[in-house]
């Protein structure tokens, strides 16, 4: 299946290069929220080119916990380190990009309940964090929750449907199987790889958006445009490897592939050692 050759074309990727992984930890009660938005509105405030799914461009709205972060290397001896930082509540204001043959999800917004770790992101790995309250139980088969800002608010309700499993068809696995992440803070691009096993969701029904003053507080034209679509649940991943950040440089290597450009929109030619590489390992 395509996105376990995902998962374990990223997973030799970040095994490969020395040092690559830096931290570890859970990610756990997942509910995402998928919006399809008009592509020349978004790609506005986007500064990567976006990976659209048959013409159409999306966005996603992740609530998460991450519990345990730790450094990859000294166990008990360094994990100390991280405790201040360790757990704590996400949304993720998301879509989906390319840069050169990379292809990933770039970080619009995030909120979070941890004061400690708020000014950590933005000065490593270009993470636009900002604080908020909330409140998530999407454990499932109920899954609701709600988040406070100064900007703005947002709640939604559903609930989790059939059994968990991976993606079933090539819209959800455009929207979930991604393994590299590019984010924008002071105009310094960068990016980090992950890996984790292929999700397995299952999808929300009788979704409701119950209330949704954070777009308009975001005052960008494609809020304007977006339309909720589908929603999954997923009780998560343990132990997920996150890598240092990079700077994207007009050529970088990210993905899984040899150095490539990253300067435009166009990328057909580029790709096409990408799909190859999927190819054989899919066959």
């Amino acid at each position: 299946m395509k996105q376990a050759t995902e998962s374990l074309l990223a997973r030799d990727e970040m095994a490969g290069r020395r040092f690559e992984t830096m931290f570890l930890a859970d990610w756990l009660d997942f509910a995402f929220l998928h919006f399809e938005v008009d592509p020349e509105a978004l790609q506005q405030v986007v500064p990567f080119s976006l990976d659209l799914h048959e013409g159409k461009a999306f966005v996603s709205l992740v609530a998460f916990t991450m519990k345990g972060m730790r450094f990859a290397r000294g166990g008990a001896f360094t994990r100390w380190m991280t405790a201040p930082i360790a757990t704590h509540r996400f949304l993720n204001l998301r879509t989906y990009v390319q840069c050169g043959e990379g292809r990933g999800i770039y970080f619009m917004q995030e909120w979070m309940n941890n004061r400690f770790a708020l000014p950590l992101g933005p000065r490593t790995f270009g993470l636009p964090y900002r604080l908020g309250r909330m409140e998530y139980d999407n454990a499932g088969p109920e899954v609701k929750g709600a988040m406070l800002c100064g900007e703005g608010a947002f709640q939604y309700s559903g609930r989790a449907d059939g059994f968990a499993e991976g993606a079933k068809d090539p819209l959800e696995a455009f929207l979930l199987e991604r393994y590299v992440a590019f984010a924008s803070a002071r105009k310094v691009r960068k990016f980090f790889r992950v890996w984790h096993e292929p999700w397995r969701v299952r999808r929300i029904g009788a979704l409701r958006i119950v209330e949704n003053t954070l777009f308009d507080s975001l005052q960008e034209d494609w809020t304007e445009t977006a339309s909720l679509v589908s929603g999954h649940q997923s009780a998560g991943v343990n132990d997920v490897w996150m890598s240092r950040p990079h700077t994207v440089q007009e050529n970088f290597v990210t993905g899984f592939h040899p150095q490539f450009s990253c300067k435009g929109p166009d990328i057909a030619d580029s790709c096409h050692q990408w799909k190859t590489t999927l190819s054989e390992k899919t066959t």
